[in-house]
Parts: C-alpha cells; structure tokens; sequence
C-alpha cells in the first residue's frame, strides 16, 4: 500500500458517497458526530452553535464527497478539519456581529463611534487556544485505547503510576511507557499537559 493511502474504509466510505448512498452518510455520522459536536464546542463554548456546525460539516460532506483528498490523510482527519474551520468562520462572524451590534442606534451612548474592532490579535490568541484545546481533545479521543486509559486514571481518576499499573494489569514500566507516549501524544497540541497539572506521584519520574 502506498504512503499515505487511507484505510479500506475510507476509500469505500467516499465511493458510497459519492453515489449518494444515504445509509453511507448515516454510516458516518454515527461514527464522527460526536467527535464533530465535541470539537466545535471546544472551540465555540455553546450547545446550540455546536449542533450548527455539526449540520454544517455533514451537509457539506455530503455535498462535496470528492473534496475528500486521501493523500492528505484520514476520512476522520478530514471531518475533524472541517469542523474546526466551520467553527472558526463562526467564530470570526460572531465577533465581527458583536462588534456590528454595538456600532448600532441605541448604544450607548458613551461609546466611543470612531473606536476600532478589539484587536485581532486578541481574537487570533482565543482562536489559537481554542484551536489546542481541540487538538488534544482530538488526539485524546483518537488515541489507541491502552495510551487513552492510562492517561485518564492518572489525570482524571488521579492514580500514580504504581496504582495506574495495578489496575491497569500491566508493569510499572509499561505503565510508564503509556503514560510517556500519551504525553508526547498531547504535547503535539501545543498544549502544557493539564494545564501543567501532573498527576501525583510523577514529576520526573517519567
């Protein structure tokens, strides 16, 4: 198989779009809706705009099967990058509608009319945190599942490593293997683990 070349599912999931198989479309939903809705509300902070995006993602992938380029990577990466650019648009708009909202008859009357947009870079740094934190809630949802499950009992359950190995059943040093490899996994986010949380018991030991 040629580098790069997708998964049998994905070449077969873009020909049954393409023929405008409706199942094929279902077929996909149910397996990235929730990773689509999980994203765009990373990035928008809000329910409703996230089930938009949601719609948004899927009509235009029904819509545009052949925009699916296979050399670019996964079905499941291609999905992920649209919903995080359809969450960007809307981010933009809705700042850009803030703004509009305030420059209308009404307001009050101490602002200042010939004031400027908030500074993009102020908006660029929101969207840059945002765009990390739905990173590595991608990778964390993509990652195989023995990484996932040690990194969530040692960040969310709060175990060492020794306890994270027992209930694990696996070593100490694998169970420091995964929780290195997932670590690295999620520092391609960009992003300091937890908010530079270490679970107890760590430190350098990794």
């Amino acid at each position: 198989m040629a580098y790069g070349a997708p998964p049998r599912w994905d070449r077969r999931m873009q020909q049954r779009l393409a023929r405008g198989e409706a199942a094929a479309l279902g077929e996909l939903y149910d397996r990235f809706a929730a990773l689509v809705h999980s994203q765009a509300h990373r990035m928008l902070d809000d329910d409703d705009a996230a089930d938009i995006v949601t719609r948004e993602v899927f009509t235009h992938v029904w819509e545009n099967p052949d925009a699916y380029d296979p050399r670019l990577g996964s079905m499941r990466s291609w999905v992920a990058r649209l919903a995080h650019r359809r969450s960007v648009a809307r981010l933009r708009s809705e700042e850009a509608e803030a703004y509009e909202d305030e420059d209308r008859p009404g307001a009050d009357a101490g602002d200042d009319p010939g004031r400027t947009p908030p500074e993009s870079s102020d908006l660029d740094e929101r969207l840059r945190k945002a765009t990390a934190a739905a990173r590595a809630d991608y990778i964390a949802a993509t990652m195989p599942e023995p990484l996932r499950a040690a990194l969530e009992l040692a960040y969310i359950q709060r175990r060492d490593y020794r306890q994270t190995a027992a209930d694990l059943g696996v070593t100490e040093i694998e169970a420091r293997r995964r929780l290195r490899l997932g670590l690295q996994l999620l520092s391609s986010a960009n992003l300091a683990p937890v908010d530079g949380f270490s679970p107890p018991g760590y430190g350098r030991a990794l």
